[in-house]
């Protein structure tokens, strides 16, 4: 009995054991990752993950609505503050443990200081689930972009080049939607392996996923500014369509501001948080920043009040240039400009969306390998995800793994799911941050903090509140989604206590 009473306690005890910020911070000593970042650079990487598919596709479904949420309408610019001020308060949060403890990992190192190991295993689970997934949307809509454009040089350019099978430029499950709307039988169109298994490959989106890794791999910097010119290139597009766009607002589009009411706002805020799992990101850099304890809060809030004002400003002017019930809501922008004669500028729309697809998907890519990074390091999964290229200094085994998840996510994942459970992801991960803020200042209120979120604890509860209550609305008023993230942790669950849990006593033993 006292046998199992003492296995029971060590057990326990495992569970529950911390890092202190001094170990981490004596880790990050001995680490290869080069500093190279400033702020302005994580400012660049903020907005390259924040300002993609949110302001290019999403912002059109959240003012029309999706089967399952209806939409927010004109609205719609609320939804957005909303979400933002949710962000906001958990970006503070950020903030002061990315000055505070500047390491890889980002909420999962922040979480194994504050609560322990088990739940710094599920947050770093969700993070995977968070960015992967997010990779797995942002690169099939880039596809779709891509295409269009390819089609605006179908003169030029050979014709299996600019509309090739659909079965060879989308996910299985597009593709039968696509053949059926079309009024093809999908089981026709697309080819068998073997007879049975159905072959839906997107190529496009591959490639790109395999060109990103490879310039993850080269290094941090080079990543850097292929996202600075990425975010310089969709920030030009952006601020064209709010200037030119401005003079075709009708006020009369305005009305009925909010078609679907509180509901509609809530529908909308949830789905236009997918763009700020960019701010995770920021914070996942931060062992590779100079002089962290300044830059850090810089990047961070910095890259918040630019995004916001970008995304307020698209809002008002595509409400105002189109009717609610005539936003094309796979291409809203370019089709706003097409709509009143402005095709140039549309065509120019469309290439400052790959440009800021392709930003994302870098961006995200990064926050991906960075937090499997720092698991591995920690013992949570095999040595090879922690060796350092010897002459870039990244993390290039954990780079090609992370790519490997989402060229194979790609092939079957459904795009609107896949959005639904990134925000679920999210709206935890954004939650366990501002409890994590509370916990340490209550645990150690004597350390130094570079920065320091103001007015706590009402801020981190302000955040709570505004993550848990439009999460809830999403469990309440989603289908799938909602089923499949409580599935996705308990699959964390298991694998830790199968293999993580065994891995991490056996490292330590050795030690």
């Amino acid at each position: 009995m006292n046998t199992k009473k003492g296995f029971l306690k060590a057990f326990l005890q495992n569970l529950l054991s911390k890092k202190t910020p001094d170990e981490i911070l004596e880790t990050t000593k001995n680490s290869k990752l080069k500093k190279t970042l400033n702020a302005f650079d994580l400012i660049m990487l903020g907005i390259g993950a924040v300002i993609g598919t949110g302001i290019f596709t999403i912002i059109g479904i959240a003012m029309v609505g999706e089967q399952n949420a209806p939409g927010a309408g004109p609205a719609v610019v609320i939804s957005m503050i909303i979400a933002m001020f949710a962000c906001l308060f958990s970006a503070l949060c950020y903030a002061e443990f990315a000055s505070m403890i500047p390491a890889a990992g980002s909420a999962y190192t922040y979480t194994y200081v504050t609560m322990g190991e088990f739940m710094a295993w599920i947050i770093g689970w969700i993070l995977m689930l968070e960015y992967a997934i997010s990779n797995i949307t942002v690169a099939c809509s880039w596809t779709g972009y891509f295409m269009e454009l390819l089609k605006g040089f179908s003169h030029i350019l050979p014709a299996w080049l600019c509309n090739p099978p659909v079965w060879l430029i989308n996910d299985y499950r597009t593709a039968v939607s696509v053949y059926q709307n079309m009024g093809l039988d999908p089981a026709v169109e697309i080819p068998k392996l073997f007879n049975v298994i159905p072959i839906c490959i997107n190529v496009p989106a591959i490639l790109l996923v395999l060109i990103i890794t490879l310039l993850l791999i080269q290094g941090i910097k080079e990543s850097t500014k292929a996202a600075t010119m990425l975010v310089f290139v969709k920030m030009f597009v952006i601020f064209l369509f709010i200037f030119a766009g401005a003079f075709y607002v009708a006020p009369e589009n305005w009305t009925p501001f909010a078609p679907n009411g509180l509901t509609g706002i809530l529908s909308g805020a949830f789905l236009i948080f997918f763009a700020y799992v960019g701010v995770d990101a920021v914070s996942s850099a931060a062992e590779e920043t100079k002089d962290p304890q300044k830059n850090l809060p810089i990047g961070l809030i910095g890259t918040l009040i630019v995004c916001t004002i970008c995304y307020v400003g698209t809002a008002l002017v595509l409400s105002g240039m189109v009717p609610v019930d005539k936003i094309n809501v796979l291409a809203p922008i370019t089709a706003a400009m097409n709509s009143v004669g402005l095709n140039k500028i549309g065509g120019l729309i469309a290439v400052g969306a790959i440009a800021g697809l392709t930003s994302v998907l870098l961006v995200y890519q990064l926050g991906t390998t960075r937090i499997l990074y720092a698991m591995a390091r920690d013992n949570f999964f095999p040595n090879s995800f922690k060796k350092i290229h010897k002459k870039h200094g990244t993390p290039h085994v954990v780079t090609w793994a992370a790519g490997a998840i989402v060229i194979i996510g790609a092939l079957f994942m459904d795009l609107n799911i896949s959005a639904e459970l990134c925000n679920f992801g999210t709206f935890t991960n954004f939650m366990i941050i501002c409890i994590a803020v509370l916990i340490l200042r209550k645990t150690d209120p004597k350390r130094k903090r570079p920065f320091k979120v103001p007015f706590v604890p009402l801020f981190p509860i302000l955040g709570i509140l505004l993550c848990g209550g439009i999460m809830i609305h999403g469990f309440l008023t989603l289908g799938i989604s909602a089923v499949l993230f409580p599935v996705w942790i308990l699959l964390g669950v298991g694998i830790y206590f199968a293999y993580g849990y065994k891995r991490h006593r056996e490292v330590e033993k050795q030690q």
